[in-house]
């Protein structure tokens, strides 16, 4: 099985080789700690959106600056590789910057994905990829499934 855990470099190698063959790019974003259904079914609606899913990982020192205290719970090679082990996933690109901006603008995506929590207006991307003529796309979200009901869940948990 080939390695879908590439550098930014690397990717965009890969994602020409992919557009020359007529494919559709389509990217999204996440923290994706403590992987649940709602983000598997979230990576599988994505996908089926185009030909190519790629999925930017946030790395552990950009989780610490947006997530509450403790978070990342899981480091980012191993959440890159669960990504990486879905077959909805094509390629995974762990990334540093607080958010994904410079990352879409590298890549140029066709379609942008994004959980229905996000308003349209404050879409990271959203105008990169829109000016080129690709797509926004918000995915509703699993009702009362996320990584912090878990955390909360788990915190409860009597010993």
């Amino acid at each position: 099985m080939p390695n879908k855990l590439l550098s930014v470099p690397e990717l965009s190698e890969a994602l020409r080789a992919r557009r020359a063959n007529g494919e559709r790019v389509v990217f999204t974003n996440g923290c994706f700690d403590l992987l649940h259904i709602g983000h598997t079914r979230f990576l599988q609606e994505a996908r089926a959106l185009g030909d190519c899913l790629v999925v930017g990982v946030n790395s552990d020192a950009s989780v610490k600056a947006i997530k509450p205290h403790g978070r990342p719970i899981v480091p980012e090679a191993q959440r890159a590789e669960i990504l990486a082990a879905l077959t909805c996933v094509d390629h995974v690109v762990i990334f540093n910057d607080a958010d994904p901006g410079t990352l879409i603008q590298t890549l140029g995506p066709d379609i942008l994905v994004k959980g229905a929590d996000w308003p349209p207006d404050q879409i990271v991307g959203r105008v990169s990829v829109e000016s080129r003529g690709g797509l926004v796309v918000t995915v509703p979200l699993v009702p009362d499934v996320s990584t912090t009901l878990l955390v909360r869940r788990i915190q409860t948990l009597p010993e």
